[in-house]
């Protein structure tokens, strides 16, 4: 494998984390009225960025050449994850809710791993 594959692989399967997890252990919260709160469309939209994530990975493991652009292309979609739960779509009020308790720390952590990979990515591949 070579040295600029490893990161798409650390991104695809961190995308695999994003995208799974957030539709089964890192959902939003639940409401018991059935209705949606502000945080379901920031899981909405974190499953989007994770899916775009997932492509421009499975993308980078294929086509060797636009690797370092897909990598500097990675870098603001993770930006965009980091900052979508809380910052750019709010979440609910009480501290103690599930989507701030669990969700958004969670893909914090993971989109800004992503955002290392991709980093390191674009760093290796542009050495080439």
């Amino acid at each position: 494998m070579k040295k600029g594959s490893i990161p798409a692989v650390v991104m695809l399967v961190l995308a695999l984390v994003i995208v799974v997890g957030g539709q089964t252990v890192l959902t939003p919260c639940i409401h018991e009225d059935g209705s949606f709160g502000a945080c379901h469309w920031a899981g909405q939209a974190l499953l989007g960025l994770g899916c775009v994530l997932g492509v421009m990975a499975a993308l980078c493991l294929s086509i060797a050449q636009a690797r370092p652009g897909i990598y500097i292309g990675a870098l603001p979609v993770c930006v965009m994850g980091i900052l979508t739960p809380g910052t750019l779509i709010d979440l609910c009020r009480m501290q103690t809710m599930h989507c701030r308790m669990v969700m958004q720390p969670a893909m914090i952590i993971l989109f800004s791993a992503a955002f290392l990979s991709a980093l390191t990515g674009a760093i290796l591949t542009w050495r080439k």
